[in-house]
């Protein structure tokens, strides 16, 4: 520890300082989010019902293990199969839309509430939830 002389002159203790290293990260490949097994094929039909992301073919090695991959833009969305639930959080993905007005209509017509409406940083925005309690936030800039 290094001892410091802060405010008014009162020495308080601080951890020495470290030179930040990058990991050189360019980007995000995918996105995972998990559904319980119990709820499996019901998430699965949420996403592709709904969302009707283009579903991409999981490698052999994979396809045993459950789940389903998505492209969704330049990114891919894999759900991935836990044996027991998660519990319900504020964490979530945001899909970006160019008609959210298209979009909530689309999602009340399958039956899904929407749980807040609100504007942050200029994205006009609502959230929803799939049948495993995962938040989905649809925004439009």
């Amino acid at each position: 520890m290094l001892a410091i002389t802060g405010v008014a002159g009162k020495r308080c203790n601080a951890a020495p300082q470290r030179e930040a290293m990058s990991l050189g990260i360019t980007g995000i490949d995918h996105i995972q989010i998990a559904v319980p097994k119990a709820l499996e094929e019901k998430c699965l039909a949420f996403y592709r019902e709904l969302f009707a992301f283009p579903e991409l073919a999981k490698p052999p090695e994979l396809q045993a293990h459950g789940g389903a991959w998505f492209q969704v833009g330049l990114l891919q969305m894999h759900i991935g199969v836990d044996p027991d639930a998660s519990p319900k959080s504020k964490r979530h993905i945001c899909f970006l839309t160019s008609d959210l007005a298209r979009a909530k209509k689309a999602v009340l017509k399958q039956g899904v509430a929407i749980e807040e409406e609100s504007v942050a940083e200029g994205l006009s925005r609502f959230f929803i939830r799939d049948p495993a309690g995962n938040r989905i936030e649809i925004g439009q800039k």
